[in-house]
């Protein structure tokens, strides 16, 4: 069916169904929604090259990597990308992923926006005073940040996990089965997702009145290596950790491999709580789940935080908005009481 073929079906003008579909805000809600419903039941589906044309748009969205992040290597972030694209996909839209060197990415956020590539693009980890704000700011570009970059007020578009709050339960919980030597494997500290882990972290063992110990919490790459290597020397250590909170799951692989080359069991004799246990590839499900964890989908914020960018491009006088998502708490086989509360490994 062609864009003349569902007109004559709905007895409406070409160009009354082609503004709706596009999105254009002369055309009545009611009409809108009669047009979508229509298209979608005689599977018509519009000429994107036209539609481009017609609103001027690029019809797609932008992610800048640069070469040398950490991100790249991280099966979290193509999970997010993954939930995006299910978002453009339905609204029409590509992606557009540009892989640089990690000194040009200005550049590249500056070429999208004068070759008018993109509509919009969404910056990922965001560092403390992260400058990309600034600069797509000034650029003009809608953006949309995945996390926030530690300022009081901020004023730009962000989808973000309550950080803080899933590390100050997963503490807490650790805590109320009677560990108090509790290490943290945090990802890199410079990004403010970690940054404010580890004020959950700290912030639950000072309100126990437990003073934090520096060693027992290291940060680094979230990959596996970083877990068994920081672990095995935390548990070979005078006062070893009865217990590890994890940033991803990758470490907490790394933790249990350390736990068990000493001939310890993860959950009786050492307990792990993670983070980011939702990954399509690797599922920490069942029953009861081999891990304890703090649960966000990393699939369902890649397509919430498309949605959200989407939505201020097709109307772009709204003020930036923002959204905080929660951490589930999943109890698994991971996590066990301590004996006597400060028991060694």
């Amino acid at each position: 069916m062609n864009l003349r073929e569902l007109a004559g079906l709905l007895d409406l003008s070409v160009t009354t169904v082609s503004r709706a579909l596009n999105g254009f805000p002369e055309v009545n809600d009611d009409t809108r929604a009669r047009v979508i419903a229509a298209a979608r039941r005689h599977g018509y589906h519009p000429n994107l090259v036209a539609r481009r044309l017609a609103t001027g748009r690029a019809q797609a969205i932008g992610h800048v990597i640069p070469l040398a992040d950490h991100q790249m290597i991280n099966p979290i972030f193509a999970d997010f990308l993954a939930g995006a694209g299910e978002a453009y996909s339905a609204a029409g839209y590509d992606m557009i992923l540009s892989v640089v060197p990690e000194a040009e990415e200005a550049d590249a956020y500056r070429t999208m926006a004068s070759q008018r590539k993109v509509d919009g693009v969404i910056v990922h980890a965001p560092r403390v005073d992260d400058p990309r704000i600034d600069f797509l700011t000034g650029l003009g570009l809608p953006f949309l940040v995945h996390g926030r970059d530690g300022r009081p007020d901020p004023e730009y578009r962000w989808l973000d996990m309550n950080n803080r709050d899933a590390f100050l339960r997963a503490t807490g919980h650790l805590l109320d089965l009677g560990h108090t030597r509790i290490a943290l494997l945090n990802g890199l500290e410079s990004l403010h997702f970690a940054r404010r882990r580890r004020v959950g972290y700290e912030d639950a063992l000072i309100a126990r009145g437990i003073t934090p110990d520096p060693d027992h919490a290291r940060s680094g790459e979230m990959v596996e290596s970083f877990g068994h290597a920081n672990a095995g020397e935390l548990l070979a250590s005078a006062t070893p950790p009865t217990a590890f909170l994890c940033s991803s799951i990758m470490i907490a692989l790394g933790v249990i491999r350390a736990i068990r080359e000493i001939g310890l069991e993860p959950g009786r004799d050492v307990s792990i709580v993670t983070h980011d246990d939702d990954i399509s590839f690797l599922r920490n499900g069942g029953a009861k789940p081999l891990f304890t964890a703090t649960r966000c989908p990393i699939r369902d914020a890649g397509h919430r935080a498309a949605d959200m960018l989407i939505a201020s491009i097709d109307d772009p006088g709204t003020a930036p908005v923002s959204e905080l998502l929660e951490a589930e708490m999943v109890i698994g086989q991971s996590t066990g009481p301590c004996e006597g509360g400060n028991r060694g490994a």
